[in-house]
């Protein structure tokens, strides 16, 4: 089992999140529209997974913003929000903050994401919720970046998510 923190204090991920050069998991979530899409949604597209635990906290709202605005300037590439935030909650939120280079998909009818893909609190009261995590996927679905958050409370490292899409 993994592990990351919580203002210091330990908690448990289960399942392990996808490493660079591995060929990302297969995922079924839903959209804002309530239908359920895959990898395969976004074919042709490189892909950056925001996973966070939910946009109703203030690290969220913050990397979803930034997300968004570095999704402006990148060419090929969709910026995916996965949280367990109903999929009404998370359009809501990107409408309230004019935020339209994101799209937010839901855990909330297919938890099963969590633990394959290696983001799934376990052990305490945030179990449900998906652990902060970016992973940054090429048009194959190749693993180019990845990283757990150790902190959930901290932003993740933008620049090394970005440099892979820059190279």
């Amino acid at each position: 089992m993994q592990h990351v923190t919580r203002a210091g204090e330990p908690m448990d991920v289960a399942g392990v999140i996808p490493s660079v050069d591995q060929t990302a998991p297969e995922m079924v979530l839903t959209d804002g529209n309530l239908q359920d899409v895959t990898l395969d949604t976004y074919a042709g597209k490189r892909k950056v997974l925001n996973i966070i635990p939910s946009v109703d906290t203030p690290t969220c709202a913050m990397s979803t913003r930034h997300f968004n605005e570095l999704a402006s300037n990148l060419d090929d590439t969709v910026v995916l929000v996965v949280s367990a935030d109903l999929p009404f909650a998370a359009q809501r939120f990107c409408g309230a903050e004019g935020l339209d280079n994101v799209k937010t998909l839901s855990t909330f009818r297919h938890p099963e994401f969590l633990e394959a893909w290696g983001v799934a609190l376990r052990n305490n009261p945030m179990e449900g919720l998906c652990a902060r995590a970016v992973v940054v996927l090429d048009i194959d679905n190749r693993v180019l970046h990845s990283e757990l958050v150790s902190e959930i409370k901290n932003e993740p490292n933008y620049d090394a998510a970005l440099a892979v899409l820059t190279a």
